[in-house]
């Protein structure tokens, strides 16, 4: 679209692009602006978290809701004898329960999260802005964690970070 990198970051500049007046500010297309805000220490982009977005959590509230609404219980006892995986329907009701409460309303940046993250606390004791600012971030011990779910998309991230900085890294394609 013509003009949209040019109303892109005037957009960018407001406010950082994503609160204004306490809300959310949305594209046309109803995904947040990319804020500055939501870079992690670690280099992953809290704008794209599942957890920030509370997709599952409401996903898993909303079946909950259905589930009771139906009295799936009476439902799952009685068929468990002819489907054998319904004899642990209260295991996945309370798998639901622990998925509702994934739920992330500030990124780690803004006080939220893991109080006891290393890659927090060693950025913030060293005052830097984030794992990027460090040289030693590519085999860094205190990021080996995030592996388990992104594989290497911190670290890909924070090379975008160290080369472009944050509001390009923002305004580019992310890993996650």
């Amino acid at each position: 679209m013509p003009g949209s990198d040019k109303c892109h970051a005037r957009r960018l500049r407001q406010d950082s692009g994503a609160v204004n007046g306490g809300k959310v500010a949305r594209t046309k297309r109803g995904r947040e602006w990319p804020d500055p805000k939501l870079v992690g220490y670690c280099g992953l982009y809290c704008g794209d978290c599942l957890l920030r977005r509370g997709e599952v959590a409401d996903l898993a509230r909303d079946l909950r809701k259905k589930l009771r609404e139906v009295k799936f219980d009476r439902v799952a006892a009685a068929l468990a004898g002819f489907l054998k995986p319904l004899q642990d329907y209260d295991k996945c009701y309370q798998a639901l329960g622990a998925m509702v409460r994934l739920r992330c309303r500030r990124p780690c940046t803004g006080g939220d999260g893991n109080p006891q993250c290393r890659p927090r606390l060693c950025v913030q004791r060293r005052g830097l802005r984030g794992c990027w600012e460090c040289g030693e971030f590519e085999t860094c011990p205190k990021l080996a964690f995030l592996k388990a779910v992104h594989a290497d998309a911190h670290l890909r991230n924070l090379r975008r970070l160290k080369r472009g900085g944050v509001v390009e890294f923002i305004r580019g394609p992310r890993d996650w």
